[in-house]
């Protein structure tokens, strides 16, 4: 955790200054960014349904595919 106090007689600008570069520093706010968007492993039944999904989705387009150039013959 950190910690910054006001000195005696410093403007809010310069605590701001000294605060922002303390957080810069210690790399809290690009752990936090990294940690906002990570995203969760799947569990296996979950990757397997997508997988499947996926593959009967590319068969289905390409049996269009191939019906369609064939002119429909």
């Amino acid at each position: 955790m950190i910690e910054v106090k006001k000195k005696e007689g410093e403007s809010v600008n310069a605590f701001l200054f000294r605060f922002t570069k303390k957080i810069q520093q210690s790399g809290v706010l690009k752990e936090a960014k990294k940690r906002r968007f990570a995203k969760r492993a799947e569990n296996k039944h979950a990757r397997r349904v997508s997988a499947l999904y996926r593959s009967g989705k590319k068969q289905t387009v390409e049996k269009t595919r191939r019906f369609s150039t064939t002119g429909g013959r």
